[in-house]
């Protein structure tokens, strides 16, 4: 059952819509356990402390800042909302933009907006907004202890909040740039790129989240199964050979760029890499 996770107003000019925040996506991962490989029991999650050794109930557990070596200022809930209350109760809207102009990166958690009592009015004003002019509102607001940066945007009959990283939160590690700087002499062709561009628009179609499913999480669940039937429940099994990968290097580019537009938009196998003896074979 979907809970409020926060309770608050979107403010933006003199309009103020009273709103809370609703998970929108769920974990579907399977829920696995710590074990002792040695005697398969359960290794939980302790909190001690460590001066006296000893495990800490949780409603002894504080945050705290800690200013000086071994010197901490504790925060409690109270210090948190008060450090900026209008932060913590309202999502200020700063601006409003285009959501394609948002690198897909920054995009974070979905939350679904409901409006408070009083609020459902203004609520559908801004969604109806929202809709007309393909816009998305761009704001901040404080939630858990923590600032998000977020959008929100226009659901069918509903709003949904999107939280997004901040612009000093995103990396591009060195080794990437220097991957790509090292390929520039390893430009394609024109008449590559035209066939890959035929390729993608023969490809092409809507987004239809429903037909991708989770596969990884399914094929676990049998392997579990056979364990279970097998009775290998207090066994591990043994480390496999790698499995041997298809190399990147693709020989004929235009041979695959081929194949592919053959098979419909099948995806290609890239073709292996010959030996030095079966070259010399040939």
């Amino acid at each position: 059952m979907q809970r409020s996770v926060w309770r608050g107003a979107i403010s933006f000019g003199l309009i103020y819509v009273p709103v809370e925040v609703m998970s929108a996506s769920k974990d579907a991962s399977l829920s696995l356990h710590f074990l002792d490989s040695r005697d398969f029991s359960p290794v939980g999650y302790q909190r001690i402390n460590k001066s006296t050794g000893k495990e800490v109930d949780w409603a002894h557990i504080v945050k705290g800042y800690e200013y000086e070596k071994g010197h901490y200022v504790a925060l409690s809930d109270a210090d948190f909302k008060h450090a900026n209350v209008k932060a913590s109760e309202t999502i200020e809207i700063a601006n409003f933009t285009d959501t394609d102009q948002i690198p897909p990166m920054y995009f974070e958690t979905p939350y679904y907006l409901s409006p408070q009592k009083g609020g459902q009015k203004v609520y559908s004003l801004l969604r109806q907004a929202l809709q007309s002019t393909k816009k998305a509102a761009v704001g901040t607001f404080v939630m858990r202890g923590r600032q998000h940066l977020c959008v929100i945007v226009p659901d069918g009959e509903v709003l949904m909040l999107v939280t997004l990283r901040f612009a000093n939160e995103m990396l591009i590690p060195a080794q990437v740039k220097g991957a790509v700087e090292s390929g520039k002499d390893k430009k394609a062709t024109p008449a590559e790129v035209a066939m890959a561009r035929k390729l993608v628009e023969q490809m092409s179609g809507p987004f239809r989240p429903e037909a991708f499913k989770n596969t990884y999480r399914a094929d676990l669940m049998r392997r579990i199964q056979e364990k279970i039937r097998t009775k290998q429940t207090h066994a591990l099994t043994a480390e496999s050979a790698p499995v041997e990968r298809p190399t990147a290097q693709v020989i004929d580019l235009m041979g695959a760029l081929r194949n592919s537009l053959k098979k419909k938009g099948a995806p290609a196998r890239a073709a292996p890499r010959k030996s030095a003896k079966a070259k010399k074979r040939a």
